[in-house]
């Protein structure tokens, strides 16, 4: 155990460590070691954003998807999905509520669908960051060519959220159709850099056939990338895909994982994801006391939101979004942390 809280401590005075120390701190993890790196990361997070928890209305615009990912509740195979788009007024008037509840970051998240041609979401971008100039605007809708990419960017898009899911080629390819690759993803995540953009990245945790090797390989190429944003949930089986009698991940990885992220790059934003909550129901809670400090309520309208289904038995489907970004200001309250009106970018640059 001693030699376990050492290596907590060479990553929070070294910010790295070898894929050998990754593996070694993953696989002998337990409470009390959970613990000590709680409290370091909760310090790092404290010197760096006090107690503010960032808000991002998140806008899930489109289900429909042309990927086949194994694990997903809206590929393109599930024929029971219930498929929906908003219209760009419906997606400005989400943006009206999210702003006069304090919103200062508007989040539009879909499937990869090619109804929205580039056209199409240059102009939503420009409409956006027209009406509300003093908004970050981030993009989550997966693999782009640069040109698409530098369009979105010279709209006035401020961020660009893609997982890279797992960094291992192989493990990616057992959750992934063959079309996709790890190398692809990882890609277009170096161009959004270099494109300018604030980039997030993340992984899932506990998906099939994941290993402690698979862990230490995502964190080291998040090192290398040094993202402004890291999203990372427990995995979630869905009952319409492949994975359906799969085991979920655990929270208590996750957390770990949150805790590590913290150390690693003390300065980036790490949200306590809807998919933490879904599985604990204080999950985004105890997130937020592993280290993170980012929560993204919903801002779709409510008759979509069970449709945007990636995994089973997501919450915060029913709330309207006044609801929703009160009751979790109140969650926050309650473990001492504040919910801050601002765009809240990172200061990991």
């Amino acid at each position: 155990m001693e030699h376990l809280k050492m290596l907590i401590d060479k990553l929070k005075k070294e910010q790295a460590l070898t894929k050998e120390e990754w593996v070694e701190l993953i696989e002998g993890r337990n409470a009390e070691l959970a613990e000590y790196l709680f409290a370091l990361a909760r310090e790092e997070r404290h010197h760096y954003y006090d107690h503010d928890v960032y808000v991002r209305g998140l806008i899930e615009f489109t289900n429909y998807c042309k990927n086949d990912c194994l694990y997903c509740g809206i590929r393109k195979s599930n024929s029971n999905a219930k498929r929906y788009r908003l219209s760009e007024e419906d997606i400005l008037s989400c943006c009206g509520t999210g702003y006069e509840l304090g919103f200062r970051t508007f989040v539009l998240q879909g499937g990869e669908d090619g109804f929205y041609t580039d056209e199409k979401l240059v102009h939503i971008i420009s409409r956006i960051k027209e009406l509300y100039p003093d908004c970050a605007l981030t993009l989550s809708i997966g693999e782009k060519s640069r040109e698409s990419y530098q369009a979105y960017y010279d709209a006035g898009a401020d961020r660009y959220l893609l997982r890279h899911e797992t960094a291992n080629a192989a493990h990616y390819a057992k959750l992934h159709p063959a079309s996709l690759s790890a190398a692809n993803r990882q890609q277009c995540l170096w161009d959004l850099k270099d494109i300018g953009y604030q980039v997030g990245t993340g992984f899932m945790v506990g998906s099939p056939y994941q290993t402690a090797e698979h862990l230490a390989e995502d964190l080291l190429f998040i090192k290398k990338l040094n993202p402004h944003m890291i999203g990372i949930g427990p995995f979630i089986p869905h009952h319409d895909t492949p994975f359906a009698d799969e085991k979920a991940g655990t929270l208590e990885l996750t957390l770990f994982m949150l805790g590590l992220l913290r150390l690693m790059l003390p300065k980036v934003l790490l949200p306590a994801t809807t998919a933490l909550g879904t599985i604990h129901p204080k999950g985004r809670e105890l997130g937020i006391q592993a280290g993170a400090n980012v929560v993204m309520p919903n801002l779709s309208p409510v008759s979509v939101r069970k449709d945007y289904s990636l995994y089973d038995n997501k919450i915060c489907t029913g709330d309207e979004a006044a609801e929703c970004r009160f009751c979790l200001e109140r969650r926050m309250k309650s473990i001492g942390y504040n919910i801050v009106t601002s765009r809240g970018d990172s200061l990991n640059i």
